[in-house]
């Protein structure tokens, strides 16, 4: 018999118990189908974290008070804080920090032209624009020195409190209050869209900082610094500088003395969201592992029943001539022609499901060849390894005993 002919039998087999055929590649079909998307959902994930890290800014430092201790548990030392001579000195004596902001944030009720929204108020200075790589709306500017050094009652807002404050007007010369103070708004911020935790950037309020310490906080010290290094390959240097720096300050003078800030990159973030995206990667991989060996189990099943019933035709085939090597590859076939066609199927639901996840959670998924490719190659691996023992237990039998077989 030819390869052809084989693959004519098989099919002719099959198609005998369509129903049959079609539950027990499922479990192929599933397995497939969910690593398919998986892994389409994976890689769409990462370019969106990308994105929006990226969006946040480059070369980024986060400077906050406190130390995170053993399991991950954040401690607060006595210098809870740190205060605008701490900034002063960053930005003066750490040649490989290019920009450095505050960080001072409250929530607060805004009002403007009888509408109320509560909002995230951020205290900043002019670095703030570089650092997070933020526009401004043509029509508007950014908050200058001058208006930082004397405390300036003036605002820059974004595009969500924009829409709910003023709706489609244009905001720039009008007044808002801010916990009662009035604030002159002069500009609207460029969209930014969702972070990375899936917050709206857009619904924020920025004002110079001195102003929000001393009209809205009433606290002479910053929650935090936010510093932008001068480049990629200088941002290890630039948090050693700003570690001495700021040390030196605290009186941090002794090796073993642990830091009462803490510093973490932008790249820090984006590794530690990526390992835990990749850790539930592994979790549905293993749940879709144990759907491919179920399949492939009820493959093996099916086969050990198919050649039951059919050892009466098993033994003609070997009374006309027939080698233990031609039903060894008839029954291999089958076997393998049941777990490509749930492959197959199953990259189909894969891909329907990556696309109906895209349309919910409005990201793009990305389907790399290489998986459709390891997903064909292992379905018909599954096929050759859970198809053999039937085959090989068919290839065995006694012709004789075969064609007396009822």
């Amino acid at each position: 018999m030819t390869l052809v002919s084989f693959f004519k039998v098989a099919f002719t087999a099959l198609a005998r118990n369509r129903m049959r055929a079609f539950l027990t590649i499922l479990g192929i079909l599933i397995g497939v189908g969910a690593v398919i998307a998986m892994v389409a959902i994976g890689e769409g994930a990462k370019e969106k974290l990308q994105e929006q890290f990226t969006n946040m800014g480059t070369n980024i430092l986060m400077v906050m008070p406190g130390t995170v201790t053993q399991n991950g548990i954040r401690e607060y030392s006595s210098v809870t804080h740190f205060y605008p001579a701490d900034m002063d000195a960053v930005k003066k004596d750490c040649p490989d920090v290019a920009y450095v902001s505050p960080n001072i944030s409250s929530v607060q009720t805004v009002s403007a032209q009888n509408q109320n929204w509560t909002t995230q108020i951020s205290g900043v200075n002019p670095d703030f624009f570089q650092i997070r790589n933020w526009g401004v709306v043509p029509g508007g500017r950014a908050i200058t020195d001058s208006e930082d050094n004397s405390g300036a009652l003036v605002c820059l807002l974004g595009q969500t409190v924009v829409t709910n404050l003023f709706g489609d007007a244009n905001p720039v010369g009008q007044l808002v209050r801010i916990k009662h103070v009035p604030f002159r708004v002069i500009g609207v911020m460029l969209p930014k869209g969702d972070n990375a935790q899936g917050q709206d950037q857009d619904d924020a309020i920025l004002v110079p900082y001195t102003t929000a310490m001393r009209r809205l906080n009433g606290t002479p010290y910053l929650r935090g610094m936010i510093a932008s290094a001068a480049s990629e390959e200088k941002i290890p240097n630039a948090e050693t500088e700003i570690t001495q720096i700021l040390r030196q300050r605290h009186h941090i003078s002794a090796s073993w003395q642990q830091d009462d800030f803490m510093i973490r990159s932008l790249d820090e973030m984006i590794q530690a969201r990526e390992q835990a995206t990749s850790q539930q990667m592994l979790l549905l991989g293993i749940v879709a592992g144990i759907s491919l060996l179920v399949g492939g189990i009820g493959i093996m099943n099916i086969m050990l029943v198919s050649v039951t019933e059919r050892t009466r035709e098993i033994g003609i085939r070997m009374a006309v001539g027939a080698m233990d090597r031609d039903i060894l590859l008839q029954f291999l076939i089958e076997a393998m022609v049941l777990s490509l066609a749930g492959g197959i199927l199953g990259i189909l639901l894969g891909v329907m499901a990556g696309l109906i996840v895209s349309k919910v959670v409005h990201w793009n998924v990305i389907f790399p060849l290489w998986s459709i490719a390891l997903s064909f190659v292992f379905s018909a691996l599954i096929g050759i390894v859970f198809g053999f023992y039937p085959a090989h237990k068919a290839s065995q039998l006694d012709p004789i005993e075969a064609l007396r077989y009822q």
